[in-house]
This record gives C-alpha cells, sequence and structure tokens, in this order.
C-alpha cells in the first residue's frame, strides 16, 4: 500500500491563499506602466489587458513552483514559501559543561 502525501495546499490553506494573492498582486502591477504613462483604456482593449495579467500570472506562478524559488523563499520569505522550512531542535540536555564552568539561567 502507497501512502500518498497530502498537498501543502491541504495542509496549508492559509499559504496557498496568500502566495495567490501574491501573485495576482504582481500580476496586475504589470499595468503600471501602462497607468503611468496615462495611457487611455477603452473596453476595446479589456481583453488585451485581462490576457496581459493572465499571462503574468501563469508566469509568476510556473516561476513560484521551481524548486530553487522554493528553496530561496524558505531561506529569505518563509511566510511565502509553500511549505516552511523544517525547525531544528537542538537538545542540549545531554551536553556536559567544561569544568569550571557554570550555566547561567
Amino acid at each position: 500500500m502507497t501512502v500518498t502525501p497530502t498537498p501543502t495546499q491541504v495542509r496549508r490553506p492559509w499559504r496557498s491563499t496568500v502566495r495567490t494573492v501574491v501573485q495576482l498582486v504582481l500580476a496586475v502591477a504589470t499595468l503600471v506602466p501602462l497607468v503611468a504613462a496615462g495611457v487611455y483604456v477603452d473596453l476595446e482593449q479589456a481583453p488585451a489587458i485581462v490576457g496581459q495579467v493572465l499571462a503574468a500570472a501563469a508566469v509568476i506562478t510556473r516561476v513560484m513552483a521551481l524548486t530553487a524559488v522554493e528553496a530561496f523563499l524558505k531561506q529569505w520569505a518563509p511566510w511565502l514559501a509553500a511549505d516552511p522550512a523544517p525547525k531544528v531542535y537542538i537538545d542540549r540536555s545531554s551536553e556536559q559543561e567544561p569544568p569550571g564552568q557554570h550555566r547561567r539561567e
């Protein structure tokens, strides 16, 4: 019997939500040059604008799925990583103190 691991979207749905919102904000940010240039947008240009945002969102989503990007996010933006870096616990209870030195409590 093989055990299928639970996807991170199921284990941590709020992380998926945050990642999706960040991706959408970055995709919409591709429209900033149009707004800054003062380009008048009419309804005829709406499909092109929606297409631009969707294409940018697809690219950003794909890039965020790369292993190297996930490793970068775990180190520098752990709140944005799909799965947080594992916590490392150091058991110091078995360590012996050097003679003449006492641990401050």
